[in-house]
């Protein structure tokens, strides 16, 4: 997919969408899907058109998913309001962007120095996470599902070189979620956008840097052309799950079995997405390098732990928030995260380190 084809997509305003009145006929239901991707954008964007059309067919046709993308019904962040208030029946998108909502809900999309993709599972599945994951929602008539992940994401863009945490302060950024409040405790000066809004504010100067997703989304929306600094590691996000969040009402009236087609559609496409991320962000960069004079570069490692300190007293922020529902989503994140952190370096840690060293192989 070209940058220009679903940057056209995206143009299309919301004055030439209908807003139907959800239609059940010879048993079948059809459901607008609201998005907070440009169509076909790739990653998130390729990512909602999979799962719409994976509803459809587990459903046998009993659900209809039409795909509108952000725009076409409603702007990307009216997504959650919109499926809140039943104006559309479902929506993809990332928790990282519901922050006004609840601290809380940041938690289970990507937390700074926190959880790897497949962890997030881990956490959710075997840690108690869906529970309160299911709860905060409910409080806003939704029921959840994550269904995919971008795994780890990439520091960003950077007009100039960083080479200290002094390089930080007062640095116009893009970024998202807890990163955010990471990178204000540090002096930068966050800002919230999307990714074709990052690009012209980078293009205009009223950006100095940003991060959006990795090599092949990132490549897409041409950023390597306002900027040739790309930093590693992205530490705000080592990993970004998206998610599926189905208007209460609309879920609760289904028959058991679509219940099912639709919570399997989102966790039989989280892996699929994962690795569809992880293959074309490694066939991305090459070309990034070579053809596009990209210069990939390490964050300095007192600038990383500087982030860390920043991103623990986010969390001491997060475990004394007002909110008893976050302080118990907190809590729950700690616990895992000390147990599975304790655990890999004998497992996936040791087998990285090992595939690493110096052998012919």
């Amino acid at each position: 997919m070209e940058r220009r084809d679903f940057l056209k997509t995206a143009a299309v305003g919301a004055a030439t969408a209908t807003f139907a009145t959800p239609a059940i006929a010879s048993g079948k239901r059809q459901w607008k899907m609201v998005t907070a991707w440009p169509k076909n954008l790739p990653g998130p964007g390729v990512a909602a058109q999979k799962l719409a059309d994976r509803i459809t067919a587990l459903s046998g046709g009993r659900i209809e998913v039409k795909l509108y993308a952000a725009g076409e019904l409603v702007p990307g962040r009216g997504v959650f309001d919109a499926v809140s208030q039943g104006t559309a029946e479902l929506y993809h998108a990332v928790p990282a962007y519901w922050g006004s909502k609840s601290k809380g809900i940041l938690m289970f999309g990507s937390q700074p120095f926190g959880l790897r993709a497949d962890e997030q599972v881990g956490w959710m599945v075997h840690g108690g996470g869906q529970a309160l994951y299911d709860e905060m929602y409910g409080r806003f008539n939704l029921k959840p599902f994550l269904c995919g992940n971008s795994g780890p994401q990439w520091a960003g863009w950077f007009k100039k070189e960083i080479n200290s945490v002094d390089d930080l302060k007062g640095l116009r950024y893009r970024t998202t979620g807890l990163a955010s409040e990471m990178c204000s405790k540090l002096g930068m000066a966050v800002q919230a956008m999307g990714g074709r809004a990052m690009f012209q504010a980078l293009q205009s100067g009223a950006l100095d840097a940003g991060e959006f997703i990795g090599p092949w989304t990132d490549s897409a929306l041409g950023f390597y052309q306002v900027a040739k600094n790309y930093y590693y590691p992205g530490v705000g996000e080592p990993s970004s799950a998206e998610e599926c969040a189905v208007n209460a009402n609309a879920y609760n009236e289904l028959e058991d079995d679509l219940k099912q087609a639709v919570s399997y559609a989102c966790e039989s496409l989280y892996n699929p997405v994962w690795m569809e991320y992880a293959t074309k962000h490694a066939m991305a960069l090459p070309k990034m390098v070579e053809e596009q004079g990209v210069n990939v570069k390490m964050l300095p490692e007192d600038v990383i732990l500087a982030m860390g300190n920043a991103a623990g007293e986010v969390i001491a922020d997060l475990r004394e928030d007002e909110d008893e529902l976050t302080r118990r989503i907190v809590e729950s994140y700690l616990g895992y995260r000390k147990l599975i952190s304790e655990y890999m370096p004998y497992a996936d840690n040791g087998q990285m380190n090992a595939r690493a060293l110096n052998y012919k192989y």
